[in-house]
């Protein structure tokens, strides 16, 4: 199954010169998003890339040896790492100097998420979970701007902020740049039946990519379970196989919490936050 990524024909090491393919027609998908065009093949490509990176780098999919090799070598990223801990989920909270809200209209708004105490708890357990479980390799800055389509394919991109995380942090943040185009649409000319008919376009392909995920990572789990978790003779019989499909239910479902959260706080950061042309 295709990964959708550029490919990539040389890299030199010593001067970080890399040489790809080049995307075209492709465009990044912001652009299309804005200009409302609809692409009939995005979920199920942005779904299949979320659920064979998420699972084949994690301990359900590699051996424990190579997934600590490669957690070691990306330990090393930890710059851009930072850069994410900061903005997503430390700085819409306090007076930073690169938050960017829209003053004066949101500034009540920006007043309030700084003193929300529950808030700002919830969001720092997201942030623990972000620094302390390397469950899986994230491409680690998901967004709209790193993704470049045809109606037809679909290509990820810069992934300069990879790194071993929470399962749910790139799904959550992929779906929140799609909830935020989703916002943003009457923002953007057009007349209010052709909005209201790309809303609902938004919002089927945000629950496809989802349940896209979800149906593909259990797949992957029940046929391709060659890591070191879950060694599958421990549930070769009957109650062992119930009791670990129970399991991968509940696991499921706690990633869709985790990626809920993250897609909050993700919204959060470009509303409250840094905000650039291109970034997450």
């Amino acid at each position: 199954m295709p990964m959708h990524v550029p490919k990539v024909y040389h890299f030199e090491s010593e001067q970080a010169a890399t040489v790809m393919a080049y995307l075209s027609p492709h465009i990044i998908l912001r652009k299309g998003l804005i200009h409302r065009v609809k692409y009939p093949q995005l979920a199920d490509h942005l779904s299949t890339f979320l659920a064979e990176m998420l699972f084949r780098t994690s301990d359900l999919g590699m051996p424990a040896d190579a997934k600590k090799a490669a957690q070691a070598l990306l330990c090393q990223n930890s710059a851009l790492c930072k850069i994410s801990e900061d903005l997503i989920f430390t700085h819409p909270y306090r007076i930073a100097p690169l938050n960017r809200w829209t003053s004066p209209e949101l500034d009540g708004i920006a007043a309030a998420f700084r003193a929300d105490a529950t808030l700002k708890v919830a969001v720092q357990e997201l942030k623990w979970a972000f620094l302390a479980r390397g469950e899986g390799l994230l491409h680690g800055d998901l967004h709209t701007g790193s993704v470049m389509v045809t109606e037809a394919d679909t290509r990820v991109i810069d992934p300069e902020f990879a790194f071993f995380g929470p399962i749910g942090f790139d799904v959550g943040a992929i779906l929140a740049n799609l909830m935020l185009s989703y916002t943003a649409q009457s923002g953007h000319s057009g007349e209010p039946g052709t909005i209201a008919a790309y809303r609902r376009w938004l919002l089927d392909t945000i629950e496809a990519v989802w349940i896209g995920f979800e149906t593909k990572f259990l797949a992957l789990w029940r046929k391709s379970a060659t890591g070191d978790a879950f060694v599958a003779e421990l549930f070769a019989d009957p109650a062992g196989a119930e009791a670990l499909e129970t399991y991968r239910l509940a696991t499921m479902a706690r990633i869709f919490t985790d990626s809920v959260g993250f897609a909050g706080a993700k919204m959060v950061r470009r509303i409250l936050g840094l905000r650039t042309c291109q970034g997450s």
